[in-house]
């Protein structure tokens, strides 16, 4: 059965050492200023600031170009008005819950205009790719961008294999793969 688009940006499945993924998140705030509605699944980064009760604030991420991730949001605690979606809006303040562990693995979807991942992509290093989030189902579009998996040390995700889920056919287009963030914020010597 072949495989369909249905992008969800990333998705926690489990740890590194083989723990199960149970939920674990930190709370992060994306101000009113932020002018860039939030997805489940999307990725994102820390902004430079935190807000008056000392969350930090945050972004959604950069796809490609070498940028780092801080981690995948989660959920929504709403601060201000509730908004009508199933996620974040633009420019509204929100407390945001992120799984921002660095050992995280993640299931992500390849969006196959580069061709379809193989076998001997596992263990390159690839980046993601942005996508339009839907309203509806609250889902990011965050994908995998198959053009760019290499061995490069700059791009955004490791490749650890396929998703073992069912319904998934992999290699194949539009397959799912597992990933961990290997240009990750807490990882990095450097400041933002």
């Amino acid at each position: 059965m072949a495989n369909t688009s249905a992008p969800f940006g990333l998705k926690p499945v489990r740890y590194r050492d083989g723990k199960p993924y149970l939920g674990q998140t930190n709370a992060y705030n994306c101000p009113a200023s932020d002018a860039t509605a939030l997805f489940l699944g999307d990725p994102v980064q820390l902004a430079g600031s935190a807000a008056a009760d000392g969350k930090a604030t945050i972004t959604r991420a950069t796809a490609a170009g070498g940028a780092y991730v801080l981690g995948v949001v989660q959920g929504f605690i709403f601060t201000d008005a509730m908004p009508t979606g199933k996620n974040r809006p633009a420019s509204t303040n929100m407390t945001i819950l992120v799984a921002d562990d660095p050992d995280l693995f993640f299931e992500a979807q390849e969006d196959s205009v580069g061709g379809n991942l193989a076998v001997t992509s596992v263990g390159l290093n690839i980046d993601l790719v942005a996508g339009t989030g839907s309203t509806f189902s609250g889902y990011s579009g965050f994908m995998l961008d198959t053009s760019t998996a290499a061995v490069t040390a700059t791009l955004q995700c490791k490749i650890h294999g396929f998703s073992d889920e069912p319904s998934n056919e992999a290699p194949g287009t539009y397959g799912r793969y597992l990933v961990s963030i290997n240009l990750h914020q807490l990882n990095n010597p450097t400041g933002i």
